[in-house]
Parts: structure tokens; C-alpha cells; sequence
């Protein structure tokens, strides 16, 4: 098989072999080669956060699960999303209870039991503007959303009604004439790339076999019935087989390509570009995140280290979806509705990061993605391909257990019910490691330009966490892409050095990755000065990806 050949392109050696969390090259290999050498229980297609929640649960039910992804993990979707695990406090105004609850459910699981290492409680300032009917409009729905989540043992706060005066108190960035006073509400901020990522790691530690940078190019038949997958190695340009009793589709916006390579019927599964800002700490004076009402949506400003997280917006996309671009337009339109709440108006020099990301939806009869459900299905074609689509960041747990619960009858024998609901990810001890790294090696303890983050991490993302390009480090691993002025650009060659170590490239690659990377944030600057999302997006699709070496 080309996958053992492959083993000579990395230096395995440098890898931990006895953590079986660990995600690295070296895993990555000894996982492809056990995919192709035994007959599977179920193969994933996709790793953002449901293909890893499927993943996990699979696999802590005893089952032989093995999870493809053709980039890295979390590298759509599941990385690009509002940062938040939350109920969805606007989803009570289009009736979605059932919705709302589960999401809730799933936020206190998260903070609670799950990823108490991952998730943080975060407040929301609600500034209201009419003095009687919104506040008790706005007051009873968040008070239902409080004993929602309070039928499942909420840990945090309950909201709180604020004066002008005291909404000053928490938030003095906010101009005391755009409000009348305020609500303030709890839910939870969590790094979802860190998240994704660690669910993988997890699903591992329970015996799943992972393999990031591998496409799904055909499935396998036996008779009608979906067999398995035809899957090429985009590092190694290598082809093989993955036989399995079930495949199962969690590729998100790309799920009706699956469809069609099943030769089923698409489902209709519509794509929402979401984009976000993220702009210093300082330059918003607050202890608490702030959720406004736009005409079209919700916006928020989201706590996110020494930075804020402006967004969102949602908006019909149809372009390329691997790499969906913001506009000009989208940011403007993000800075006008923020500052009309703020005594500082923001302005495009305060912004120190950008990122659009598209929300896998189940159409419906109306053209207007923000009245579109977050609810998911779980579909089974007649040829047996599991598909899940729709959903939200929150309720990823729920989506997997039901695809896992979909494919049962393609095993051929009894299966334990999901228990991920009392599985803790793993990566507790994450902090404690890189400060290892840094005291074994000082160099690795030097900071990586003027961002928060080490030498030392970026080994860990590589040696733990799977990162197999600079990309992948920059933009996941770490969050250098969207937190300092330079996006990156300015640590690349040092960052490449460091992984280059671990993988063994040589100057020309080293040189490569960088090159690719700095065309990456160049096409991206570009994108976001263009007026509309087709010259955003023909702007940003002049940079090659760097698995593939095309532009999509």
C-alpha cells in the first residue's frame, strides 16, 4: 500500500507513542494503515464537529469506527463559527422550544461535565430601547430561557434586570443615549477549533482511527448497499479502499456532494455565510459581552481573551465553500450596527481579524436563511449512506448520537446506547504540558511575535493535535491568524522552522508553506476590500490551498 510508503516523508520518531490521544503525522499513518487492513463497523466522512462527535461516540460503544477529513480537523465550519455554546436565546421568537431546551441542556453538559477545560461562562448585556414593552417583551423570554435551562441544572447565573446606570456599570463603552437600560444573561464561550480538534483526540483514546488531509473520491457497492469509501491521501497523492458496514456523511455544506456520489437524491442542505471582527479587548470598554437586535438578526460581541468577537451575519452563499469570503460590505455592515450602540465608534483600523464561515442549513420554503431551522436530520438513503445535516455548535453531541443510532442496523448486531454525555474530553493537563515543553527547552518558551502564544505550542499542535501544515497552526492550533495586526504573516518562517523540525521538511518546503500561507492572508486582505460577495470571493479564490494546489 502507498500509505506505509508514505511514512518515509515523516519523522516519526519525533512523536509520543504512548499517548493514544495523541493526533501527529506518525498516528495519522499507523491509522490509515489499519483502515485499510480490516473491514470497519462505520466510516465518517468529515472531521468538524459532528464528524469527531460521531467519531467518539462510535468508538465508546465498541464500535470499529475510522474518520476521514480532506483538510484538517474543524478546518470549516467548526472553526468559524460565534465561539458559543448557548441555547439560542432567539430562537424562542420562531417557537423552537424543543430546540432551545436540548441546546441549554447540552451548554451545562459542556461546562459541567464534558469540557469544563474548554468552555467558559460568558454574560450578555441586552441594551433596551423602549421602557416599558421591551423590557417586558425581552424580560419574559429570558426568563423562559433561565427555566429552560434550569430543567437541566444550569450552573450559571440568572439573568438580571439594569438600570441605565447599572448596564453603565458593566459596560461604560456603551453610549448611554442608545438605551434606556438593560438585561444582563449568561451562556458560554468556548474556542471551537480547540474543541473540535480535542474531540478527535478523544475519539482516539477510545480506539477510533482518524486521518485528516484524505478526500472521500468515490464509495464502494456491494450490490446496492454502500460499502465503504474510495479515499485519496492529499499529502501522498496515493489512492485506497476502506471497506465498512456503514458509511456516514457529516460533511456539512458539502453533504449533496456525498449524495451524489451515492447516486441518491440531493437534500437540499443551503449554505448561510456568517462572518465575523475581532478587534482588541481595549477598544470596547466592558466586563460583559453585549447582544444586540439588528433588522435582519442578532449581533453580538462576543469576550474572546484580549480581543472581541463582533457577529454575525447571515446571509445566502452559493460560491466556493471551502473558503468563503467576506466582503466589504459585510464588514461595513457589522461596524454600523455595533456603533450604534457605542460611545467610541469602531472603524476599520481597530480590526485585527476577519473570518466568514457558512452554517450547513436544511432549506426550507422561505429564501431567507435567518428564518431557516437549526434543527438537523439524520437521513438513510436507499442505498444505506447515513447523511447529517443541519444542526448547530451546541447540539454536535445530539447530531452524532442520532447518526451513530441511524447506522445501527447496517452493524448486524447489539450496540450499547451513546453514553458521551458522561465522557470528559480529553486535554486537561494542556497547560501544564506546554509549560513542560518550555521549561525542557527554553527556546520553546519564547513568545511568537506579538501574540499570546509559544514556541512551545506549536510543537504540541503538531506532536498532539494533528496540525500538518502551517496553516493549520496558524489559523487552528493557535488563533495568530485572526489576533494580531500582521494575521501571521510576520511568524511564518519561524513557526515553519519549528514544524519543520518535527516533519522533516526540507528548505523548499519550508519555503512552500510560507509561500502558500502569506498568499492565503494576502488573498483574504484583498477579498475584504472587494464591494460584493462574487468579488470577494473571485479575490480570495486567487490563493492556492495548500493540500491541493488549486484555489479550491
Amino acid at each position: 500500500m502507498g500509505v506505509t510508503r508514505a511514512a518515509t516523508l515523516h519523522r516519526v520518531s519525533r512523536f509520543p507513542l504512548d499517548d493514544r490521544s495523541a493526533l501527529n503525522a506518525g498516528q495519522r499513518l499507523d491509522h490509515l494503515g489499519k483502515m485499510t487492513s480490516s473491514h470497519l463497523d462505520l466510516v465518517v466522512v468529515g472531521g468538524g464537529v459532528t464528524g469527531c462527535g460521531i467519531a467518539l461516540d462510535a468508538a465508546s460503544r465498541g464500535l470499529a469506527v475510522g474518520l476521514l477529513e480532506q483538510r484538517d480537523y474543524g478546518s470549516g465550519t467548526s472553526s468559524r463559527s460565534s465561539k458559543l455554546f448557548h441555547g439560542g436565546l432567539r430562537y424562542l421568537q420562531t417557537l423552537q422550544f424543543g430546540l432551545v431546551r436540548e441546546a441549554l441542556a447540552e451548554r451545562n453538559l459542556m461546562l459541567e461535565t464534558i469540557a469544563p477545560h474548554l468552555v467558559e461562562p460568558a454574560s450578555f448585556v441586552y441594551p433596551l430601547r423602549h421602557r416599558v414593552w421591551e423590557r417586558a417583551y425581552v424580560g419574559a423570554g429570558v426568563l423562559f430561557y433561565d427555566i429552560l435551562a434550569a430543567l437541566s441544572r444550569s450552573p450559571l447565573p440568572r439573568h438580571r434586570h439594569l438600570t441605565r446606570k447599572g448596564v453603565l456599570g458593566v459596560a461604560p463603552g456603551l453610549s448611554p443615549s442608545a438605551m434606556v437600560g438593560g438585561i444582563r444573561y449568561w451562556d458560554a464561550v468556548v474556542d471551537d477549533a480547540r474543541h473540535t480538534v480535542t474531540l478527535a483526540r478523544t475519539a482516539a483514546n477510545h480506539g477510533a482511527l482518524l486521518a485528516s488531509s484524505v478526500r472521500v473520491v468515490g464509495l464502494l457497492r456491494e450490490g446496492d448497499r454502500v460499502s465503504g469509501a474510495r479515499a485519496l491521501d492529499l499529502e501522498t497523492g496515493y489512492e485506497f479502499d476502506i471497506s465498512a458496514r456503514s458509511v456516514v456523511s457529516a460533511a456539512g455544506v458539502w453533504t449533496d456532494d456525498l449524495q451524489t456520489l451515492a447516486g441518491e437524491p440531493r437534500q437540499d442542505v443551503t449554505a448561510s455565510k456568517g462572518i465575523h471582527l475581532v478587534v482588541p479587548r481595549k477598544t470596547i470598554a466592558s466586563s460583559s459581552g453585549i447582544i444586540l437586535r439588528t433588522a435582519t438578526s442578532v449581533l453580538f460581541v462576543i469576550p474572546w481573551g484580549d480581543h472581541w468577537i463582533i457577529g454575525t451575519t447571515d446571509t445566502p452563499w452559493a460560491l466556493h465553500r471551502a473558503h468563503p469570503a467576506a466582503s466589504a460590505s459585510d464588514i461595513r455592515y457589522l461596524l454600523e450596527e455595533v456603533n450604534r450602540v457605542l460611545c467610541r465608534s469602531l472603524t476599520h483600523d481597530d480590526i485585527v481579524g476577519v473570518y466568514a464561515g457558512l452554517r450547513p442549513l436544511l432549506a426550507g420554503e422561505t429564501d431567507s436563511t435567518s428564518r431557516l431551522s437549526r434543527e438537523h436530520a439524520v437521513m438513510t438513503s436507499g442505498s444505506g449512506l447515513v447523511a447529517v445535516a443541519g444542526g448547530k455548535l451546541t447540539t454536535y453531541r445530539i447530531m452524532a448520537r442520532d447518526a451513530v443510532d441511524a447506522a445501527l442496523p447496517s452493524i448486524g448486531r447489539e450496540v450499547p446506547g451513546s453514553r458521551t454525555h458522561e465522557i470528559t474530553l480529553v486535554g486537561a493537563d494542556r497547560p501544564d504540558q506546554i509549560d513542560r515543553l518550555s521549561k525542557e527547552r527554553l527556546d520553546l518558551g519564547s513568545q511568537l511575535g506579538e501574540s499570546r502564544f509559544r514556541h512551545a505550542d506549536v510543537v504540541y499542535g503538531v506532536t498532539h493535535e494533528g496540525a500538518l501544515h502551517l496553516d493549520d497552526v496558524l489559523t487552528r492550533r493557535t488563533r495568530i491568524s485572526i489576533e494580531t495586526q500582521a494575521r501571521g504573516t510576520d511568524v511564518a518562517p519561524e513557526v515553519a522552522e519549528l514544524m519543520g523540525d518535527l516533519l522533516g521538511w526540507d528548505a523548499a518546503t519550508r519555503d512552500r508553506e510560507v509561500g502558500h500561507y502569506r498568499a492565503r492572508v494576502a488573498a483574504e486582505r484583498d477579498s475584504q476590500t472587494r464591494p460584493d460577495d462574487q468579488t470577494a470571493d473571485a479575490a480570495r479564490m486567487g490563493a492556492p490551498d495548500v493540500r491541493t494546489g488549486h484555489a479550491d
